[in-house]
């Protein structure tokens, strides 16, 4: 993807409301050019990806390009999710960022082990928080090569 004006598709998995208002206004300040969708747990994101129930259709459901993954979540949370897209033979090649507020080393530890991509934890204030975005953004669709 380097070099390219691609509209990025970023998947995030948050069921924090003022979370996800705050990565969707620190992604548009951090110009990166993307799509934020929002699922709130770790069924509705599997939904998303396997296409399933209000995912049904792909124009509502696009693979992202990214996953920002929270992990503490009702119904599936976020380490079930990452096993489950981490063992999936066409799930597994979409970069997953655990992004929590949790800072205990087992987590950090257990989301390497099943298959993240990166751990960052969730930034106290906005102008971190955009700093994370871009710097998300820079490394992951401007430094490194993708599989399409």
């Amino acid at each position: 993807m380097k070099g390219c004006q691609t509209i990025v598709k970023i998947l995030l998995a948050d069921d924090d409301e003022d979370d996800c208002m705050l990565a969707r206004e620190a992604l548009a300040e951090s110009r990166l050019s993307s799509e934020l969708y929002v699922v709130k747990d770790g069924e509705e994101l599997m939904d998303y990806l396997y296409h399933r129930g209000q995912y049904v259709s792909p124009n509502s459901s696009p693979r992202p390009g990214l996953i920002l993954l929270d992990l503490n979540m009702p119904k599936k949370d976020g380490r079930e999710a990452l096993k489950e897209i981490k063992s999936d033979p066409e799930l597994r090649k979409i970069p997953v960022i655990v992004l929590t507020t949790s800072k205990a080393e087992e987590d950090i530890y257990r989301t390497y082990d099943l298959g993240a991509n990166s751990f960052i934890i969730k930034p106290m204030n906005f102008a971190s928080l955009v700093e994370v975005m871009r710097t998300i953004g820079q490394y992951w669709f401007e430094i490194v090569e993708l599989p399409l």
